[in-house]
């Protein structure tokens, strides 16, 4: 089962022609309509202790959204 910072926001045929989602080296940007997170868990947070956390793993994250996610920053990956 894929975690919400491994997920996309668009369908398989919008990621065949988005130039996000070419590599998995490319993370979706904030600005896309597509990479908006609709999940109950998603909170935008700017809590200096989570977003400059040195110990998280953001490279995890497909879309730049998560990384201010306090959902994200509280229980995904770690370095």
């Amino acid at each position: 089962m894929s975690r919400c910072w491994e997920v996309r926001g668009c369908d398989a045929e919008m990621q065949a022609r988005c130039p996000h989602a070419e590599s998995d080296e490319f993370r979706c940007p904030a600005r896309c309509a597509f990479a908006h997170c609709d999940l109950p868990q998603h909170e935008r947070t700017s809590d200096p202790a989570l977003v400059f956390a040195p110990d998280i793993d953001r490279t995890a994250a497909i879309r730049e959204e998560c990384t201010f996610c306090a959902f994200f920053l509280t229980r995904g990956p770690q370095t």
